[in-house]
């Protein structure tokens, strides 16, 4: 079994993954800033100091790794500089990560669309190419939209489904991607930290269907047991959309402003798929939905059952 720094530890996709990490029979150092208030919350877990902003927490962190899993984003922090963060973090991060001679980094970023990407995609994009570029072997998996309870992007869909009995849609919901439940993004986590060493890439994450964006409001709705009237607006642009979403539901407005301006365009998989590679089948999209609504009303994420699935995903 190996030893694996889990960057993001305390996030919404790095709790997930600890769990499956643990179960799986691995080492997990989990990173955080302060440690102590981390190891308040999850006192089984094994904390290491870990600060992004302070290269000097690196070495320690990364010492006698076998793998490291890259799961810091910095869109959510408030800060309107996070691409220049998320840049300088990410090159500090390779530069460590090959001082101390870790095997692989498999870092999670977003699906690029074919045009004119957000200033969130451009960052995951850069982020991405710049642990690619280093002499450590680094896998770069590219996921849509995470459909999970503490998920910013399936909090705000799930948020306009279950709140508007009228929904407005503007041009930009009629794009596409392929929504992914967490259970997979983890599957796919711990499946790369294994793959054998081929050079640094990119393998898409992508969920087993193809939607429009409006037609997943209305699978959320119906499952919700709603039928909201639906409103075509062709001229409401994805600024004015961000002012409206952060009114109806409990996203704040600047992550809504960067949530749908990553959606001005298709979100389709270019690449290799992880998929073809290993032997994992991600769920329906009617059961990523329904699985996530179970755990609406939780307090602890991932919730008693979430860990029960995440703890079989490598058994």
């Amino acid at each position: 079994m190996a030893t694996i720094l889990l960057t993001g530890a305390g996030g919404f996709i790095g709790s997930h993954v600890a769990v499956a990490l643990a179960a799986a029979g691995h080492t997990v150092r989990c990173g955080a800033r302060d440690v102590g208030e981390a190891r308040r919350k999850h006192p089984a877990r094994t904390w290491v100091e870990l600060d992004l902003d302070k290269p000097s927490t690196l070495p320690a962190a990364l010492t006698g790794c076998d793998a490291a899993l890259y799961l810091v984003h910095g869109m959510s922090d408030g800060h309107d500089d996070y691409p220049d963060r998320e840049r300088r973090a990410a090159a500090a991060f390779i530069r460590s990560a090959e001082a101390a001679k870790v095997p692989r980094i498999v870092y999670l970023g977003g699906v690029m669309p074919a045009r004119d990407p957000s200033r969130h995609l451009k960052s995951r994009a850069r982020v991405g190419e710049l642990l690619r570029n280093g002499a450590v072997d680094t896998i770069e998996l590219r996921a849509a939209m995470v459909i999970g309870t503490g998920s910013s992007s399936w909090t705000m869909v799930r948020d306009l489904a279950r709140r508007l009995p009228a929904m407005v849609l503007p041009r930009w919901l009629r794009n596409v991607s392929y929504p992914i439940a967490v259970e997979d993004v983890v599957a796919g986590l711990v499946a790369a930290v294994a793959l054998p060493a081929k050079g640094s890439r990119i393998l898409e994450l992508p969920g087993p269907e193809r939607i429009r964006h409006r037609d997943l409001l209305v699978r959320i709705a119906t499952a919700l047991g709603q039928r909201p009237h639906m409103v075509n607006v062709p001229v409401l642009s994805p600024r004015l959309s961000s002012y409206w979403i952060a009114l109806v539901t409990r996203t704040p407005l600047a992550l809504a402003k960067e949530l749908v301006e990553g959606v001005r365009h298709d979100l389709v998989p270019a690449g290799e798929s992880l998929w073809s590679l290993v032997g994992h089948k991600p769920m329906s999209l009617d059961a990523a939905i329904a699985a996530a609504l179970r755990d609406d009303d939780v307090t602890q994420v991932p919730s008693a059952a979430m860990s029960a699935r995440l703890a079989r995903i490598s058994a």
